[in-house]
């Protein structure tokens, strides 16, 4: 059957950025420490990786090992073609063997608002992870990492702060993602799910970037510390004690 006209807008519209993006994301190790912790997902993780500011390079810092950051932006969690998903737009297919201790995955958003549009997206989201979330393309993904012995963070999505957001029609969509990540987290001791619901203060832009999609260098900071706090054991950060920082 023939695409319609905003489907292959859509496809053209994804290739074309991610042909575009894909040289300042992917994989971008450390030099020093052994390997312990894969980073794959979107331009959630993948973003600000050009000025070496992004989620996986703040989490180098933070905990003084070696993070392989694979994310691409506008990846995708289902994603059919061969090349460009080989190259990373496919999210399962960023995954390379290891012995990781970590991995941290986000993804899912791409597949709503391109994919669907934010609306009409039932099956859509239960292809991505059934309502009990035991099913589904990311708890598949989440069982395989698992399989691999490695401990797994599925990480949620940053929300608009309700001021000039594109995807602010998005919002129960990504509730019902977070419910859904949530359900299929508590099904494994070594699966967690780290929700973003919480970290922008209503009213807040400086945790975004300009296009009030991607995070910020900021955004990416304070995501990269929920992160490792979880990874440590530790308190998630207080967003109100980041308000002064500065912000892109």
């Amino acid at each position: 059957m023939p695409l319609s006209i905003p489907r292959l807008l859509s496809r053209i519209l994804v290739t074309t950025l991610s042909l575009f993006l894909l040289h300042g994301c992917g994989e971008r190790p450390a030099n020093t420490g052994e390997t312990e912790v894969l980073v794959i997902g979107d331009s959630l993780m993948a973003w600000n990786g050009g000025s070496s500011r992004a989620v996986s390079d703040v989490m180098e810092q933070q905990m003084q090992v070696e993070v392989v950051d694979r994310s691409v932006s506008a990846a995708r969690m289902i994603y059919n073609l061969p090349v460009s998903g080989a190259a990373g737009l496919s999210i399962p297919k960023q995954v390379r063997d290891g012995n990781w201790d970590w991995v941290v995955v986000n993804g899912g958003g791409n597949d709503l608002w391109l994919g669907c549009g934010c609306f009409a997206c039932k099956r859509k989201m239960d292809r991505l992870v059934s309502e009990d979330g035991g099913s589904g393309t990311i708890p598949a993904l989440v069982s395989r990492l698992r399989r691999m012995g490695a401990k797994v963070i599925y990480t949620g999505y940053l929300r608009s702060p309700g001021r000039g957001s594109p995807i602010e029609h998005c919002k129960d969509e990504g509730q019902e993602l977070d419910r859904r990540a949530a359900r299929m987290a508590a099904q494994d001791d070594g699966v967690f799910f780290l929700s973003l619901a919480d970290l922008v203060p209503h009213g807040d832009r400086s945790y975004h970037a300009l296009d009030m999609i991607h995070p910020s260098v900021k955004g990416s900071d304070a995501i990269a510390s929920r992160i490792t706090a979880l990874m440590q054991g530790k308190p998630a950060p207080d967003p109100a004690s980041r308000s002064g920082q500065q912000t892109e």
